[in-house]
């Protein structure tokens, strides 16, 4: 069956980080297994060991198609002769967590992110919590399964597992629990595994929030899982102001990520929402080394060197963040679309341990989310992310530089052109003919639009 499978395998469906497609059209039950097996292989390859001595964490998000298709992707891996730590229905970091906890040799998350419900995929992990890539990994197991599988040896074992109050009590551990006041909050799980998952937290914590879309339903009645969409995020926009609430929180629908509302109903950007977590990480650890994207905001490395910090610019993405956390020893790291990275977890991302940090932040402060940013938003002015269609790429960053030749120029991650009061970067995207440019003012929101629509111009002539 998993051969036949490889006769309408849509390579369009082996993304950059993760596997993902319309359930059904790109991506079925049998192809699971088929993908499941090709994982065991890689993953054996990867670390050195026969597929036999394989133990593999395995969850699933809330998705109509997720308990068929996670419990295919469970016998491809027993068919291969893995031994399966299922632990059933959970957040994608926890799974983050069941791998890097328990020194799994892998992990396979069945969820498609925040895709609308028509969607389902995998999240692949090696040893460490170590996402897999296309440049190392997820490619692997295409050609793996397209080589063709053959016959499977079996011999594989299931372990059924739960680690809700083991992760729980680890996430706690980033905070001094007794420190959280009653606050009002509001926060919208976007019908996502964020229910299941923060809920417990926020009674253990004595608080009790107004909460939108917190059961988990993979129909997505409401809205769709997505917060990063305005038309999704309106209902908790709406709902901080009419409440008075100091703060609302939203996660996407496998919940590793987490955005934040002021108490104005204005939403937060990714790269200010950094600030405030490294200067909460700096509090514990003195002296502590901070990653930051090429995207973000002055804002970031400035609090950090305040604070006493280390901090470092990296390229955008979770796998150069990962490694380079390894490798730096950071205790930190941000990126501004809101994936947020902390060393005593295993280097992954959560979408838990922002939300308790800032929860404590708050409390200790004693302030509301926009009195916290007000010095930020009064000295930084950044435009967000936007994007452009172009034909060539490269001719067109290539023009860039040679039109702020007097300017200082980078290329860690697309190009980054600095000056002393204003800096933007542009960055090709890798899957469309698009350029992204964010672009900051330290001067004035005027000098800012100003300074965007100069660049935009260059860009779009």
């Amino acid at each position: 069956m998993a051969d036949e499978a490889v006769q309408r395998l849509p390579p369009e469906i082996f993304k950059a980080y993760d596997i993902r497609g319309v359930y059904g059209r790109d991506l079925d039950e049998d192809l699971a297994e088929a993908i499941a097996r090709a994982f065991v292989r890689v993953l054996a390859g990867l670390e050195g060991k026969p597929a036999g001595e394989l133990r593999i964490g395995l969850g699933r998000d809330m998705r109509a198609s997720a308990p068929s298709m996670a419990s295919r992707y469970r016998q491809g891996m027993v068919l291969e002769g893995a031994t399966v730590v299922d632990a059933g229905m959970v957040a994608t970091e926890m799974l983050y967590y069941l791998v890097g906890s328990r020194d799994l040799d892998g992990g396979l998350m069945c969820t498609p992110s925040h895709n609308p419900k028509a969607y389902t995929g995998a999240k692949l992990l090696r040893r460490g919590a170590l996402a897999l890539s296309g440049d190392a990994g997820i490619q692997d197991v295409r050609r793996t399964i397209e080589a063709g599988l053959g016959d499977a040896p079996g011999g594989g074992h299931v372990e059924d597992v739960d680690v809700y109050d083991d992760f729980h009590q680890h996430v706690l551990g980033f905070i001094d629990p007794g420190s959280v006041r009653p606050l009002s909050l509001v926060l919208d799980g976007s019908n996502g595994m964020a229910g299941p998952m923060v809920g417990p937290l926020m009674e253990r914590l004595g608080l009790d929030p107004v909460t939108e879309h917190w059961e988990a339903n993979g129909e997505f009645p409401d809205a769709g899982p997505n917060p990063l969409l305005e038309q999704n995020r309106r209902p908790i926009v709406e709902k901080v102001v009419s409440e008075g609430a100091v703060l609302g929180i939203a996660w996407d629908g496998d919940a590793d990520r987490c955005f934040f509302i002021d108490d104005t109903g204005e939403f937060v950007a990714g790269d200010f929402l950094t600030a405030l977590l490294a200067d909460s990480i700096l509090r514990k650890q003195p002296g502590a080394t901070i990653l930051y994207d090429v995207r973000a905001s002055r804002a970031v490395p400035d609090t950090v060197e305040r604070a006493g910090g280390k901090a470092l610019m990296n390229r955008v993405g979770h796998a150069f963040f990962k490694t380079r956390m390894r490798e730096e020893h950071a205790a930190f790291g941000g990126e501004v679309s809101g994936h947020y990275y902390f060393h005593d977890f295993y280097c992954a991302d959560s979408g838990t341990i922002p939300a308790l940090l800032i929860l404590e932040l708050l409390s200790v402060e004693g302030k509301r989310m926009a009195e916290l940013l007000e010095p930020l938003r009064a000295k930084y002015f950044i435009s967000g992310e936007i994007n452009t269609e172009v034909s060539d790429q490269r001719a067109k960053m290539e023009e860039l530089a040679q039109r702020y030749a007097d300017a200082r120029l980078t290329h860690l991650d697309g190009i980054s052109i600095d000056y002393d009061d204003w800096h933007f970067n542009v960055r090709p995207s890798n899957t469309e003919p698009l350029l992204r440019l964010n672009l900051e003012s330290l001067v004035s929101q005027e000098h800012m639009e100003a300074k965007r629509d100069e660049v935009l111009d260059v860009i779009r002539s």
